[in-house]
């Protein structure tokens, strides 16, 4: 049978359209941190400016109590990275990608030889009661193992228990405005309930997919860590489609999920820093360019708050405070064609009156080209 190849244009449309990015949505902010499987939240605000782009209708407020009522929280999932998923999610696969933390943990040599395997049991035993409720700041548990074992390095102990546990960062960490230092609660503690048993690596596929497909079994191992999985992709192969893309690689895909045409008219958006879009394939080249993905992704694993412009990233923008003045500074990787422009400048004073709470004084303006 002849297989359908599938366009970097039409693979970008339906990227958008399963994150949404083609048309707001309307529907609460717990229900789009489960269709998106999750947020990239490395920095506790980037995932308010990624709701507000993706809703109609979004309040700081509502992610703020989704928090403190401790139905979303933040911990180390996918990539060994902090994200923002639902309590049901956080207990779902937080057992599933365990692996991928403690595979982060051995990489850096440093901690892992200074804290050989047959000490390890012992200090995720010994931290594990000081992890309920209020909980401990990184520093806080590094001075309390380093007292016990003053022998051995604090550093390494510290994050062998934020990479072995499942942390949550609580609030106020994460909240809208707050600046407060990450306080580390045990999971379980956090709910009050027991990470359950995990429901298999096809569920989390299933879920990727329907945020991030259609897509490779190496799409999913970029997004989620988890190694050599293709062979779960092929006991699925009955329940899904199949594609290539234009470069000949196998494209897997829910049979009834949205793939529009090239051609669909896609809006300018405004993603913050580390939105997972542009985190989730092996090849990238669905959502920005070689040459603009050098420019996003800066040497230090910081990664830029983007514009979309017909689907593809087209530079970058930041806010620029001032005692007098907060700015939204717009910078484009090529010139703009005057209609993107005024869309851009449209957008982005709607998105300076979002990230000021409505007191701006100041304006989205352009720099560079």
């Amino acid at each position: 049978m002849t297989v359908e190849v599938l366009s970097n244009r039409r693979l970008n449309r339906s990227l958008l359209a399963r994150q949404h990015l083609l048309e707001r949505s309307v529907m609460p902010a717990l229900d789009m941190i489960n269709q998106l499987a999750g947020m990239q939240s490395q920095a506790p605000i980037p995932p308010f400016f990624g709701l507000w782009t993706r809703l109609e209708r979004f309040e700081t407020a509502e992610l703020d109590e989704l928090m403190t009522s401790r139905l979303a929280v933040r911990m180390t999932l996918m990539r060994a990275t902090v994200h923002l998923v639902s309590a049901e999610d956080a207990l779902a696969i937080r057992p599933m990608i365990k692996s991928v933390p403690e595979r982060g943990f051995n990489a850096q040599r440093q901690w892992a030889h200074a804290l050989p395997a047959e000490n390890r049991a012992e200090v995720l035993e010994f931290a594990r009661p000081l992890l309920g409720e209020p909980g401990v700041t990184g520093a806080q548990l590094r001075t309390a193992l380093a007292e016990r074992w003053p022998e051995r390095s604090g550093e390494a102990m510290q994050h062998l228990v934020r990479y072995f546990l499942p942390l949550v960062q609580v609030p106020p960490r994460g909240t809208w405005g707050a600046s407060h230092q990450a306080t580390l609660v045990h999971l379980e503690d956090w709910l009050g309930r027991p990470v359950g048993s995990e429901p298999g690596p096809a569920w989390l596929v299933i879920r990727y997919l329907a945020a991030f497909g259609p897509a490779a079994a190496a799409d999913f191992s970029t997004w989620s860590g988890l190694r050599a999985l293709r062979s779960v992709f092929e006991a699925l192969r009955s329940q899904l489609v199949t594609f290539r893309d234009e470069r000949g690689v196998e494209l897997f895909d829910l049979p009834d999920a949205p793939r529009p045409s090239g051609d669909f008219a896609t809006p300018v958006r405004f993603l913050p820093e580390w939105d997972n879009i542009l985190l989730s394939h092996a090849d990238r080249r669905r959502i920005m360019s070689d040459e603009a993905k050098a420019r996003v992704f800066s040497n230090n694993g910081i990664i830029r708050p983007t514009i979309l412009v017909d689907g593809m990233v087209a530079g970058v923008w930041r806010i620029v405070r001032s005692k007098e003045r907060t700015n939204l500074e717009i910078t484009p990787f090529e010139p703009l064609r005057a209609p993107d422009r005024a869309a851009l400048e449209a957008e982005g004073s709607r998105l300076l009156e979002f990230a000021t709470d409505g007191a701006t004084q100041g304006e989205a303006r352009f720099a560079g080209v």
